[in-house]
């Protein structure tokens, strides 16, 4: 009987969660009516920016010296593919931010379009979860758009070369959103590793796939 009802819970929180991504997938814009920006590609240098994190400080890639890149994710509070991606983030930063690719998060969104997403909002999530990485707020969106990001979650992979920030790599997490056992495709960390060992990355681009990025009007 236990049995039963544990397999029926998961079942009802399965369906509960294909639910939420449909949900959101149904009511977002499709890629062909998105926004489009002339950001960063493969091979570019980043200009660096300050933004404000939860802790009320400035923070800029130039503050941290000893790394040797950035994983950067534009990520949001609203939005059902941000939150199935918020432990998996967490886990990737505590393992190569020691290793020198810390994460920096950003959120895009324009707050009167989901109150959800407004600094206020921003710090209570990144105090609930634990956040282990700097949480932005681009109030501007001047560096979404530098990025030419599109959607919550939306990944960079950035490397420090001869003085400059590069992109190396550019879309989505990995390739389950919803099921984080049965990723079969880890793109942010396989570009990491490969970094690491001072190799080339194999897979430079890949859709995103999320929430459209809420502009301001």
């Amino acid at each position: 009987m236990k049995k039963k009802m544990r397999f029926v819970l998961s079942l009802l929180v399965g369906l509960s969660f294909s639910s939420l991504l449909s949900f959101a997938m149904i009511n977002e814009q499709p890629e062909s009516s998105l926004k489009r920006l002339a950001g960063y590609g493969i091979g570019d240098a980043v200009t660096d920016f300050k933004l404000k994190n939860v802790d009320g400080k400035t923070v800029s890639l130039n503050d941290f010296a000893s790394a040797k890149g950035f994983i950067v994710v534009f990520i949001s509070n609203h939005c059902p593919f941000s939150k199935s991606y918020e432990d998996r983030v967490i886990d990737i930063d505590k393992k190569y931010a020691s290793q020198g690719y810390p994460v920096i998060a950003i959120n895009p969104n324009d707050p009167e379009a989901y109150e959800e997403d407004s600094f206020v909002n921003m710090q209570a999530r990144a105090k609930e979860k634990g956040y282990t990485y700097p949480y932005l707020t681009d109030n501007t969106q001047a560096v979404t758009k530098a990025f030419g990001a599109m959607r919550t979650p939306h990944a960079f992979v950035l490397n420090k070369e001869n003085g400059k920030i590069i992109v190396h790599y550019i879309g989505a997490i990995d390739d389950n959103p919803q099921d984080p056992a049965n990723v079969t495709k880890h793109y942010v960390t396989d570009a990491i590793n490969s970094l690491l060992l001072g190799k080339p990355v194999v897979t430079t681009i890949t859709k995103a796939i999320g929430c459209a990025i809420k502009w301001k009007t």
